[in-house]
């Protein structure tokens, strides 16, 4: 009861505070509203946009590794990336795709791929520099892709190089419009390929692992419109591990079985890049590191200033209120009463900014989610980071104002004029 009874008489003090000094009161607590909405803000920019990371990062699949030319990221204890020890490298084959998964205990697929871009045609609708994915047979189990209309290519339409496409979702919007595709034929680079399936829309990521603007055909077409044999079109060879297998165990596996088929002796170094998913992942948890660490030192000297704004309120109420603290403690107040009066006053106007700045991040995240492609939502988690931040400052700040008035002296109060 004592303790509902100082938080309702916190509220009605800090409320006559507001009213009585507006100006002053607003003024101060800015300060707490810019510290609070600076940290939260950088916290729920960084959480979204590391989510959408990992959520693109899964797309690539924690269980497939990439054979390719370049690696990704620069070797282990080197700052820059040494691209002149990787340009004569040899690209990967579709021969070697094979030959991995006839030799390979552990894979599940192995695909092969390459893309290249052209302009396609249908009827009087065109689409430029449109990206042409040519994959052999097993991607739709690789990528885990949902055909939306249609279907896939049969093994034998694959091997045989059948004249066939599958698009992506906003690629039949451009071409065709509200026209179901299946079964019309289009153009690219003279050839013409008979439309069998589309892919379910899934939007973009940050990787390009998306089939939405993109035309699928089976390699062994494609090799009558491009050369891939002899240059680099970011040939890969995607394998996916069966379920169960350790990783390590996996990629060994794998680099044993490219080094036999690249004839190379155990003294040289590999002419290859087995990339996998956590090469990216562990570069983006030393980034997020420092970004949050930038969160809260922009943030800090914002909360800082508002502490003292709250500090300063404080006092202002202490003197304000001298008299009336006086007749409290004569009427036999003890001093912890009065000490967490003041304190309950100093964190209910602390939280009220910090309340202030985390809608001002509700209304910016909601707008920004709104005109852009990328979600950014503020979660649970950084609204009670917000609170508990400001009520730890409210604390802080009002802790001197209340044990000055918890230490006055009832008939020196009570005189005071």
């Amino acid at each position: 009861m004592l303790l509902l009874r100082l938080i309702i008489e916190s509220f009605n003090f800090a409320g006559d505070s507001l009213r009585a000094n507006k100006l002053r009161t607003f003024l101060s607590l800015l300060g707490i509203t810019i510290g609070i909405f600076a940290i939260i803000s950088v916290f729920t920019v960084i959480d979204s946009l590391e989510n959408y990371i990992r959520k693109s990062l899964n797309a690539l699949g924690d269980n497939m590794v990439y054979v390719q030319k370049w690696p990704w990221t620069p070797p282990e204890g080197e700052a820059e990336y040494p691209w002149w020890k990787y340009l004569n490298r040899p690209v990967p084959e579709m021969g070697e795709a094979d030959e991995l998964m006839r030799r390979s205990q552990f894979s599940e697929n192995a695909v092969f791929l390459f893309g290249f871009n052209t302009t396609v045609q249908y009827g009087n609708s065109t689409s430029e520099n449109t990206e042409v994915l040519a994959t052999t047979h097993d991607l739709i189990d690789t990528w885990s892709l949902d055909v939306d209309q249609g279907r896939y290519f049969t093994e034998s339409e694959s091997h045989s190089g059948a004249p066939m496409a599958l698009l992506g979702s906003e690629l039949v919007d451009r071409l065709f419009g509200g026209i179901n595709p299946v079964g019309k034929e289009f153009k690219a680079m003279g050839h013409r390929f008979l439309v069998i399936g589309t892919y379910k829309k899934k939007g973009a990521d940050m990787f390009g692992t998306s089939m939405d603007k993109r035309i699928h055909i089976p390699v062994n077409y494609a090799a009558n419109m491009v050369d891939f044999k002899n240059r680099d079109r970011g040939q890969t060879i995607n394998v996916k591990s069966k379920s169960g297998v350790g990783r390590e165990e996996f990629v060994a596996e794998l680099e044993g079985i490219m080094r036999t088929l690249r004839r190379l002796s155990p003294m040289e170094e590999n002419d290859f890049a087995i990339n996998e998913v956590s090469a990216i992942s562990n570069r983006f948890d030393a980034f997020f590191v420092v970004f949050n660490l930038a969160g809260w030192v922009i943030g800090g000297f914002s909360i800082v200033v508002g502490g003292f704004g709250i500090a300063n309120i404080m006092f202002v109420s202490v003197k304000e209120r001298t008299r009336v603290i006086g007749i409290q403690k004569a009427l036999g107040a003890k001093k912890y009463f009065i000490l967490l009066q003041f304190i309950f006053e100093s964190v209910i106007l602390s939280i009220m900014g910090g309340l202030v700045g985390l809608f001002l991040i509700f209304l910016g995240t909601g707008i920004f989610s709104y005109v852009s492609d990328m979600t950014i939502a503020m979660n649970t988690e950084n609204v009670l980071l917000g609170v508990m931040i400001s009520g730890v400052i409210g604390v802080l700040s009002g802790f001197l104002p209340a044990l000055s008035a918890a230490r006055l002296d009832p008939v020196e109060a009570i005189n005071t004029v």
